[in-house]
């Protein structure tokens, strides 16, 4: 039977990943991998979540299962991150929220609850969107269509046409949305948009579906969730990814959530059932390690705050590395998108050929599509980087 199967070609990230591993050049540069990265190049463990793992060893008396919703804890925390504190959502009890083995498991289980409310549904996603939502969510059996979001010759938001595509939507339908950093682009709505939008999704009886997977990454955790909390608190229905992997660091504990929001307590119940059903079906029970981190961390007041003063730093270094970078290729071309996108990437606009000659001649390795992950660079890096694809490019 196994004999019947061709091998499929490999993803490109894991490509590069391995090329990148087998180039012997002491001065290489990683650009592509999607991982937050210290000046040091290293992907570093939080003092928070060292902290955190340390009491949890110390007090951890069972391995027993936590059951197919996961942590109560952990999705209580989660919910007031992500809608806030004070949310009229939780307090009425409109919401409910699962752990998930991490964020691609909130977004898979997402779409196989879709998949039972709806059998011919279909989503709509950004041009471009992150590889994995096809997969994750076309696996699912659901219908996807893009809708135009980037501007590829300014790489700004084509907010225009995002919306004139969204025009054609029919009621049902799902929006999947990037709560903030969008991943490959770094081209962000900014509030006003997110409260057009929000109408656009009211006016066409759209259900919105955002996948939050940088939160405190972008501007700040409480401005990175303003977009997706005006819009929460405006429809019945909403359906929320959300990834631990980059705000903790914690990208190989698999530590996701996912959130239901519906238009009354009962409802939400329900539906929470038979969101469980299907995670029963699937996994069973999420891994229990990275939720109870993080469910640490948020429980605690101190550790909270050290938490948010290392998240505050990765931020404000990426911010910085965006701002350096646009500056440093000015010789080179207009860059300054770069400075106003938000999160760990960007497209740099240039083709394939000049990325492969920067790989092959330089030694720097970025994604086909010219993805870069600003926070892979660092201010020692940035002259050479500048210098190699003024090189490519004349």
């Amino acid at each position: 039977m196994f004999e019947a199967l061709n091998p499929l070609p490999q993803d490109p990230i894991l490509q590069l990943m391995l090329q990148f591993r087998e180039d012997t050049r002491p001065d290489k540069v990683d650009l592509g991998i999607g991982v937050y990265k210290d000046d040091a190049g290293n992907t570093p463990i939080m003092a928070a979540v060292t902290e955190a793992e340390r009491r949890l060893l110390e007090g951890e008396t069972t391995k027993s299962y936590v059951g197919p919703a996961g942590s109560a804890g952990f999705n209580n925390a989660m919910a007031a991150l992500i809608l806030g504190d004070n949310s009229p959502l939780i307090r009425d009890g409109r919401t409910s929220v699962v752990q998930t083995p991490g964020g691609c498991g909130a977004l898979r289980m997402a779409a196989e609850f879709l998949r039972l409310c709806k059998t011919d549904i279909t989503v709509w996603v950004s041009t471009p969107t992150w590889a994995n939502h096809l997969p994750l969510l076309g696996g699912a059996g659901l219908t996807i269509r893009e809708y135009s979001y980037l501007n590829p010759k300014t790489l700004e938001v084509d907010f225009a046409g995002m919306q004139e595509t969204l025009e054609t939507a029919k009621a049902g339908d799902v929006v999947l949305l990037h709560g903030c950093c969008h991943n490959p682009s770094g081209a962000d709505l900014n509030l006003e948009q997110w409260k057009e939008v929000t109408s656009l999704i009211q006016r066409k009886g759209l259900l919105p579906f955002v996948d939050m997977a940088y939160q405190g990454l972008g501007e700040g955790l409480e401005a990175d969730a303003a977009g997706v909390r005006h819009l929460a608190g405006a429809v019945p229905e909403m359906i929320i990814a959300a990834s631990c992997s980059k705000n903790f660091g914690l990208y190989r504990e698999r530590t996701g959530a996912l959130a239901l929001i519906s238009g009354t307590a009962s409802v939400n119940s329900a539906a929470t059932s038979q969101l469980l059903g299907i995670i029963r079906s699937h996994y069973s029970m999420p891994p229990a390690h990275g939720a109870a981190i993080v469910e640490t961390i948020l429980g605690d007041e101190k550790l909270r705050a050290q938490w948010q003063d290392e998240l505050n730093g990765m931020c404000e270094r990426i911010l910085h590395l965006r701002h350096a970078f646009a500056d440093t290729l000015a010789p080179v071309g207009d860059f300054r998108f770069i400075a106003r996108q938000r999160g760990m990437f960007s497209f740099l606009g240039i083709s394939p050929e000049h990325v492969v000659r920067l790989r092959k001649e330089h030694g720097i390795y970025l994604l086909d599509s010219s993805r870069v992950n600003v926070a892979g660079l660092n201010d020692r890096i940035l002259p050479r980087v500048a210098d190699a694809l003024n090189n490519v490019l004349k």
